[in-house]
């Protein structure tokens, strides 16, 4: 076991991984830029270093800062977090090149699933079901439209590399498409420094389902069953459910089980998620892999009661997972909401500022994992998110009913935030019904 882990990343997640590290006796460091020098976290570790100033190129994405901080501390191993460097495979390569520890997947694992056109033909190896697409990367803008003609309209053009929705356009005919083709292929070059697009039929009111998977080093894998993520807002998590009210157990089965054969395939290691598209017939197609940990995570541990981060750190110390498949069971319902500091009123504009006053729902079944508190500066340095607010209860109705109490208790004054949002998507039929998809909030609000 570790003695002492570095945690190259900010906010919520940071103090998410100091707690677990804290349960397992190990001590943590922190870094952090000059903007997050009062932020709670630094003050939760055991050791800090300020890497420095607010910009992230300068602190959080500064590899070489990051690896002076984690020698100067002498850590044996450094947790990426999600965002940032997580899935960085260069920094991975680096750690391990400095003989400390990353606590993830392997660089290759990550260049592997971290290609999109790569994962995809893993997933073919693996017996995922794809989408249907385009063999590897579309070249130009008349190999786009030669594609499009044979895919059938609408399609999407995604980037290779990265996620979080940029590089990704819909196109329903061609003129659409020749436009959307160099667009996603700039976006997707300032992004990741890769333009690198593929194409795939677009799936029309789908719902974004997510298997959680965890494997160690001893050939040992399961999954912790299904999220449904599918109310987003351009690409973007506003909501996360466990288990997804609108599929069968058949579809969650096989959904399950296809994801093992891809962690078996890629011969991953560590946490990671495996995203599908799911039809309304039922029929699921494969997304991607997100080689990290997930903001979503903590819907997954509440139903399932497995520490993710925890595990994270065991597996990358070399233990062996004691997690049976048959003793991972689904115990209720789990509802996250991202609470982020924007206005949905004006179309959602960032509202980074001074909270004055900040008070956290509680009560049986409330999680809140956030690094906010009453005096502290939203950055607008960085991502907005102040928080997530997590409820668990026996089925989806009642934890509907006690997010929406939760919802109501949340006081976050005087910056504008996503609750009122989140309220109004737990008061709609539709959402109650579990009647929704990815293009769901978009077309309702």
């Amino acid at each position: 076991m570790f003695s002492k882990v570095l945690i190259a990343n900010r906010g919520e997640i940071a103090l998410r991984v100091i707690r677990a590290c804290r349960e397992l006796g190990i001590d943590s460091v922190v870094v952090y830029s000059q903007a997050d020098k009062d932020a709670e976290y630094v003050k939760a570790a055991d050791e800090s270093v300020c890497i420095g100033p607010a910009l992230a190129t300068e602190s959080y994405l500064n590899i070489p800062r990051i690896i002076s901080a984690a020698e100067i501390t002498n850590v044996e191993a450094i947790h990426p977090g999600y965002g940032f460097l997580a899935e960085n495979a260069h920094f991975a390569e680096v750690c391990r090149d400095c003989k400390i520890k990353f606590i993830g997947p392997s660089p290759e694992s990550m260049k592997l699933l971290g290609d999109k056109v790569a994962a995809r033909d893993c997933a073919i190896r693996a017996k995922v079901p794809v989408v249907p697409g385009s063999d590897g990367a579309v070249t130009s803008e008349e190999h786009a439209v030669e594609l499009a003609e044979k895919i059938g309209y609408p399609v999407m053009i995604k980037a290779s590399a990265g996620g979080g929705g940029r590089g990704m356009r819909i196109a329903h005919n061609e003129v659409n498409l020749r436009t959307a083709f160099h667009s996603a292929q700039t976006e997707a070059g300032a992004a990741f420094n890769n333009s690198e697009v593929f194409m795939e039929k677009y799936i029309s009111k789908a719902r974004h389902v997510e298997v959680q998977v965890l494997a160690d080093e001893h050939g040992n894998a399961v999954h912790l069953w299904e999220r449904d993520c599918s109310m987003q807002r351009r690409y973007q998590k506003v909501i996360e459910e466990a288990p997804s009210p609108g599929i069968s157990q058949e579809t969650r089965e096989a959904l399950c089980k296809s994801a093992l054969r891809l962690v078996k395939e890629s011969e991953y290691i560590n946490a990671g998620t495996v995203e599908y598209l799911v039809a309304d017939n039922g029929e699921f197609y494969f997304g991607e892999v997100n080689t990290r940990i997930q903001v979503e995570h903590p819907v997954t541990e509440m139903v399932t009661g497995v520490d993710l981060v925890k595990w994270q750190i065991l597996i990358a110390s070399g233990q062996k997972l004691t997690l049976k498949q048959k003793d991972i069971k689904v115990n209720g319902s789990a509802i996250e909401c991202r609470i982020n500091a924007e206005d949905p009123a004006c179309n959602y504009r960032p509202c980074p500022g001074k909270i004055e006053h900040f008070v956290a729902p509680g009560g049986i079944g409330v999680r809140v994992d956030t690094h906010a508190y009453g005096g502290y500066t939203i950055s607008p340095h960085y991502d907005s998110m102040i928080g997530k607010l997590i409820v668990h209860k026996p089925n989806r109705q009642e934890a509907i009913a006690t997010m929406k109490r939760a919802l109501h208790e949340f006081k976050i004054d005087p910056i504008k935030t996503s609750i009122p949002l989140c309220m109004n998507i737990m008061n709609h039929p539709d959402y109650i019904k579990g009647n929704i998809d990815t293009g769901w909030i978009e077309r309702t609000f």
